[in-house]
């Protein structure tokens, strides 16, 4: 959230280890989104409403600018419950301080509901005097968003429906529910409504580990939500992220106008290697997000306070690569079938064409960052793959995927393709066409580390490209400044 001149950041978080368990909700702050302090943790277990862990949740400016936590406790019958917190001191710029008032819980399972599956209650909306939050769930196989309206913020009724609910999606987690603009790039509070607004609905989904996300229309009256026609409303939709990302927030920034979307990368290693870094997961780069104008799917990009971490620049202009052509750029220090089938290095017409990212100097690792492209029956078919097979000489105890997602591009009027990669020690982050397609990898090679890293522009497709490219080295973010 943002609150007076900080954002604040809360996380699942083990002090005692980087493995699972002993969950509590860190608390880390920002002046820029880049530049963070770490706090004592905001919630622990300390009560019968959570003693047995404090999960996922979200943050809720009330009138009055008030800020109250909703968050997930397991109780000493193990049911999960949903429990309030507020800061203990408003005039602390950092709220570092957090209590739980003795009303908790304030919301339970009712007798027809899964008590053991329900979870991640959503950021509060208000319309019309009444405000509502949605919490994950299950009944049987079908994923849920059961709705919950209040009119004082502490007694909450279920509603008759769930706000939404998709068969043979399994256990929904940390939903998110949230207003778009119908044109522009500027965030809405998450309250927004009117005819000038969609709205959206994502769902981590538990079984696949991956994130859906559906733009519609939302009717207050009813309380329903209802999926644009024609969008797919299952594992075969929509995502913020093809690849590793998961469990994802979104806020909206008064401050800049603008909705911030941050989401999980976890490890693709073991519980072993990360007891030996001693860390485990981290948070993908802070993007912003928006309507795309074509008003069927959301775009993605980084913050753009990233940038003030650019340091030394490499240029390259109107070059042209043909069929097997690699050129190195700079050293740096700092559907997924197709692309698992293929590679980025079976030839095609147009394309494989991109980037080997965290590149050693004689290619023994690399993970490609990539576009193919297809005939379709009207329109050619762009495809964005993200390539872990070859990142790692290391095979033993590795997840190594390849990833892929479609671009919603029609070459025919663009004539051109974008690439914006974040590359890191051990993930690659990827926006393809501006942000239509995201795709986050987690690696880890054992050579092309520092100064031993490389990145290459290359080309394996029989049709010669050209392409302009910048490389930015990034300076390390600081500790904020108090």
């Amino acid at each position: 959230m943002y609150y007076n001149g900080f954002y604040h950041l809360f996380y699942q978080y083990n002090p005692k280890g980087s493995v699972w368990g002993n969950i509590v909700w860190a608390h880390s702050v920002s002046k820029d989104l880049i530049n963070w302090e770490a706090l004592e943790p905001a919630i622990y277990p300390t009560d019968p409403f959570d003693i047995n862990g404090c999960w996922s949740g979200s943050a809720t400016i009330l009138p009055g600018n008030k800020p109250i936590i909703f968050y997930t406790g397991i109780d000493t019958e193990e049911n999960q419950v949903q429990n309030y917190a507020i800061p203990a001191n408003l005039s602390d710029p950092y709220l570092r301080k957090w209590i739980k008032p003795a009303d908790n819980p304030i919301v339970t399972a009712d007798a027809t509901m899964n008590k053991t599956a329900f979870r991640d209650p959503t950021t509060a909306w208000k319309i019309d005097s009444h405000w509502r939050m949605a919490v994950g769930s299950k009944r049987k196989h079908r994923g849920m968003a059961y709705l919950y309206r209040s009119r004082d913020f502490k007694t909450w009724i279920k509603a008759k429906h769930p706000l939404h609910s998709v068969a043979e999606t399994g256990m929904w987690e940390c939903v998110d529910f949230f207003p778009v603009a119908l044109s522009g790039e500027s965030g809405l509070d998450t309250s927004a409504f009117g005819s000038n607004v969609k709205h959206v609905l994502k769902a981590s989904m538990d079984i696949t580990r991956f994130e859906y996300y559906t733009l519609g229309t939302y009717f207050p009256v009813r309380d329903k939500y209802l999926v644009d026609k024609g969008m797919v409303d299952n594992w075969g939709g929509l995502r913020f992220d093809y690849g590793n990302f998961y469990a994802s927030k979104s806020f909206f920034d008064p401050a800049k106008s603008r909705r911030i979307l941050w989401g999980w990368a976890n490890e693709s290693d073991t519980s072993t290697d990360d007891v030996a870094k001693g860390w485990a997961g981290v948070q993908a780069i802070p993007r912003k997000v928006w309507l795309d104008p074509n008003g069927k799917q959301l775009m993605q990009w980084p913050v753009e306070e990233l940038d003030t971490l650019r340091d030394k620049r490499i240029q390259l202009k109107n070059r042209e690569l043909k069929l097997g052509d690699i050129i190195e750029v700079e050293e740096i220090t700092a559907a997924q079938d197709l692309c698992g089938l293929k590679g980025s290095k079976v030839q095609g017409g147009v394309g494989p064409f991109g980037l080997l990212t965290l590149a050693s100097k004689g290619l023994e690792e690399y993970t490609p960052v990539f576009f193919r492209v297809f005939k379709g029956e009207y329109k050619h078919v762009v495809l964005l793959c993200s390539d872990a097979r070859s990142s790692s000489v290391r095979n033993k105890g590795l997840y190594k995927p390849s990833f892929a997602g479609f671009v919603n591009v029609d070459l025919s009027v663009t004539k051109k393709l974008s690439l914006r990669s974040l590359i890191d020690n051990s993930i690659v982050e990827s926006f393809g066409a501006g942000g239509k397609t995201c795709i986050t990898s987690r690696v880890y090679p054992q050579l092309a580390v520092y100064g031993n890293a490389h990145l290459f522009a290359f080309n394996n497709g029989t049709e010669p490209i050209s392409f302009d490219l910048s490389a930015w080295s990034m300076r390390k973010p600081l500790k904020m400044n108090n």
